[in-house]
């Protein structure tokens, strides 16, 4: 169960060298892990998105990053949020989320998505396939991972990959592998996969319509005979904090106008107050059927941020088990 996660978007810190750039991301997910948030999240990109930043700003791949901070920290729960299946073959991926859970000492989450950004997959040379043969690609990958995290040869045959006697030594160090998440909230295909494949789920949006669709995923369960419980369910979002209300807006204002952006299309993905307005939104998210959240800060948010951001979250809140065990 996953109660808070952290996902860091950015890599920009105005003023700190490259060579300072990892010491950096270890010091924040270090501060994540003392401050009780469960998993810390990287994104799957190869140059900056619009909703983040500008394409110039500094963006690490995503596993050889989780790689060098599950060295750096002990407790907290590692992931991509979430791998575009576009970008690599499924059995590799099972062989890279395997051995990053044996590095981790078995703290890895597969997180897993369609993949979105056609412009970015055709800038760096990969095929971009239709709506609908990026979902069999999806499906194909979550069988195939499944089965080289469970099987000692996994033979699938799906509708565009394939894997046959695949072995996958090490095994991962967590049984049955690293629990798998897929991204997004389409409710006839991506829900019905999560309700078959998954287990857990992250989604965007208001209260109101993460719980629609929690309905329909619950529906889909029912279709498959699943029990919608042992799916973990939460959503991600920006998270704008600060001891006042007037700060906080001040803040939010900033990122708008670094983002080039009005206030209001930065509304709907974004909690933003002093810690009882940041509480009662929280509160209403886990009202509507969640069992956890993943916040992003803003850009360039210094370690004290996550700090309070933890404090005031797993303060009001408590923590998931993985920060308990720690």
């Amino acid at each position: 169960m996953l109660r808070f996660g952290l996902q860091l978007p950015s890599f920009s810190f105005p003023g700190l060298p490259d060579e300072r750039l990892f010491e950096r991301v270890s010091e924040l997910a270090r501060t994540a892990e003392a401050s009780g948030f469960d998993a810390f999240f990287v994104m799957d990109h190869f140059q900056q998105i619009p909703s983040v930043g500008a394409a110039e700003e500094p963006m690490l791949e995503c596993y050889t990053l989780l790689g060098g901070v599950a060295a750096r920290t002990s407790r907290i729960r590692l992931g991509a949020l979430v791998t575009g299946v576009v970008y690599r073959n499924p059995a590799l991926l099972a062989k890279i989320a395997t051995t990053l859970d044996v590095v981790s000492a078995g703290r890895a989450i597969l997180g897993i998505g369609a993949a979105w950004n056609e412009d970015e997959a055709v800038r760096y040379g990969y095929d971009w396939p239709s709506t609908r043969e990026r979902f069999d690609r999806l499906e194909d990958a979550l069988r195939i991972c499944r089965a080289m995290f469970a099987e000692p040869e996994a033979t699938v045959e799906g509708r565009v990959h394939r894997v046959r006697g695949a072995r996958n030594l090490p095994r991962p160090i967590q049984p049955g592998g690293p629990p798998i998440l897929v991204g997004g909230g389409g409710e006839r295909r991506t829900l019905q996969l999560v309700a078959r494949y998954a287990d857990g789920c992250n989604l965007f949006g208001s209260a109101g319509e993460v719980r629609a669709k929690l309905d329909v995923l619950a529906r889909h369960c029912e279709e498959v005979g699943r029990d919608p419980a042992t799916i973990t369910k939460t959503r991600l979002g920006t998270l704008v904090l600060a001891p006042t209300m007037e700060e906080a807006r001040r803040r939010q204002r900033e990122r708008a106008r670094r983002l080039g952006v009005e206030e209001e299309t930065l509304r709907a993905r974004s909690t933003v107050g002093d810690p009882d307005a940041v509480a009662e939104e929280v509160q209403a998210f886990f009202d509507a059927g969640l069992d956890g959240l993943i916040f992003n800060l803003p850009a360039g948010s210094p370690p004290e941020d996550v700090a309070f951001a933890g404090q005031v979250l797993v303060g009001r809140f408590g923590a998931g088990p993985a920060a308990r065990a720690g």
